[in-house]
């Protein structure tokens, strides 16, 4: 049996240790879950591993042997091979599905024409024994997220990867893409691919993994067999405690009305939306993957275009025509995709938090960096955000911290409609939790939010009302006793409104 080794990495960004001594091996046929709270250590680790990060001490070894990985080349030389969870960032949109399962090989052989008959025929056959159903000359942008995550799956297994890092692959995935992403692991599996899976939904965890190990503050904290440990022992060696019980919000929503969309078309699914918003009011938007939500939520920010309807904010009425109109309005969008679309990876979190409003920070169109450096400080310790210094890059900071930051950089000012596409994607239990705190003391300001999400028990715990989403129109609107799993469900799927009786 193959294993690889992480024996005693550490690691060090400036004076803050983020990795001390961690020792795990994965095995060769199995599916070893990688647990930790964000900020624990794991996605450091695993690009130590994949040779995107230097390590500061120890080793990896395969089969005994030491491994030299100090860049992404070297890792997959080794075998190893990652799928990111921001799919499109790792993916040429522009070219075919061909194209992208090979691209490291046209980097060998650039003039090889990897679009021939012979190619694509190479590439059914690599497909079809992963049971993947994709057209080779399909292009990745008119892929849906689900497929892109399957190429970048076959691109690995195309370079004969032996061990396999999968981040939060669920997180953008509906029940059925899941199965089907499930059903592939167990293919790959038994074809002796050892596979590393990073995710906080603990279902997952006991359903797919044979073995996990916990990071905490950047230490193995714990190593066991899945089936030897209960989701709520797990959940609370990750966090160090037992969560406390989540207290109902005590709303303080009124019925003066804050925001209105009156037959609003969605120009992506053809279909219009009505709906109102009070101040001080937290509307959950319920429905599962390609309900509409990600549209909606697009088109009230402006980012898409709409040509038929309106929104009314404060009895004002707007059309807007681009996101700046919709920020001039007051509202302001946290998207589902922040590594994509909510920060600037390459920017520091300073600067990531003092974007929208830099023209506060300057003067005559020069932006004076004490100003900015002593808003962001106090933003930071506001939003309880962990990182060394506000000038270190937001690329550093572990998920729920850059999930801070993509929220802090909109309360600058008085911004008065607050939309959250999937905000707790991709982040642990724990800040979970801060997100939710956060997102309450905006509603608590009388903010108006909109929370889109397909995680309905989320829904339950922060929503004053529910409205259901399905094939791009809102099928349901629940409040009170009406807002159930089984009514959320039964709405999502196409079903009516449950009515409760008094």
């Amino acid at each position: 049996m193959s294993e690889l080794s992480i024996q005693n990495i550490s690691k060090s960004f400036g004076n803050i240790p983020v990795l001390k001594n961690v020792s795990l091996t994965i095995r060769s046929g199995e599916v070893h879950a990688l647990l930790g709270t964000n900020g624990a250590g794991k996605s450091t680790l695993m690009k130590i591993v994949c040779g995107d990060y230097e390590r500061g001490s120890g080793s990896i070894l395969l089969n005994g042997e030491p491994l030299p990985i100090h860049t992404p080349s070297d890792a997959k030389k080794a075998g190893i091979a990652m799928v990111v969870q921001e799919v499109d960032t790792a993916l040429f949109p522009t070219l075919s599905v061909s194209e992208n399962i090979w691209a490291d090989s046209m980097n060998k052989s650039p003039f090889k024409r990897y679009s021939s008959k012979k190619e694509r025929q190479r590439t059914r056959n690599l497909l079809n024994s992963l049971g993947i159903t994709l057209t080779p000359d399909k292009l990745a942008c008119e892929c849906s997220l689900s497929e892109k995550q399957m190429i970048l799956i076959a691109r690995a297994m195309a370079q004969e990867t032996q061990y396999l890092i999968l981040d939060e692959p669920t997180a953008p995935l509906s029940v059925e893409e899941t199965k089907l992403l499930f059903h592939l692991i167990n293919k790959l599996k038994k074809k002796g691919v050892g596979l590393i899976y990073i995710s906080h939904r603990m279902p997952e965890i006991e359903e797919i993994s044979d073995r996990f190990t916990i990071l905490r503050d950047g230490k193995v904290h714990l190593s066991a067999e899945t089936k030897t440990v209960s989701a709520d022992e797990i959940i609370t060696n990750m966090v160090g405690s037992t969560l406390r019980k989540k207290e109902p919000r005590q709303t303080q929503s009124t019925s003066h009305a804050l925001m209105r969309a009156e037959n609003l078309l969605i120009p992506e699914t053809g279909k219009t939306v009505n709906f109102l918003l009070n101040h001080g009011e937290i509307i959950g938007v319920a429905g599962l993957v390609g309900a509409g939500k990600s549209e909606t939520a697009l088109t009230l920010f402006g980012a898409t275009k709409h040509t038929r309807g309106c929104v009314h904010i404060n009895n004002q009425t707007y059309r807007f025509r681009s996101p700046a109109d919709a920020i001039k309005a007051g509202i302001c969008l946290v998207p589902e995709e922040r590594r994509k679309s909510g920060i600037l990876l390459d920017f520091s979190l300073s600067e990531n938090l003092t974007l929208p409003s830099l023209r506060r920070h300057s003067l005559r169109g020069f932006l004076n960096r004490k100003k900015e450096e002593d808003y962001s400080s106090r933003q930071i310790t506001q939003l309880g955000i962990k990182a060394a210094s506000p000038k270190e890059p937001i690329h550093h900071l572990s998920g729920g911290n850059q999930q801070k930051a993509a929220i802090g950089k909109w309360l600058y000012d008085d911004q008065k409609v607050f939309l959250f596409d999937e905000p707790t994607k991709g982040i642990d239990v724990k800040a979970k939790t801060e997100v939710f705190a956060l997102i309450k003391e905006l509603a608590d300001q009388g903010k108006g939010v909109l929370y889109f999400s397909s995680e309905i028990e989320e829904l339950l715990d922060i929503s004053d009302r529910i409205l259901v989403m399905y094939d791009g129109e809102i099928t349901a609107t629940l409040t009170g006793e009406e807002m159930t799993e089984e009514a959320i469900m039964q709405a999502a799927t196409g079903g009516k409104k449950i009515e409760i009786s008094s």
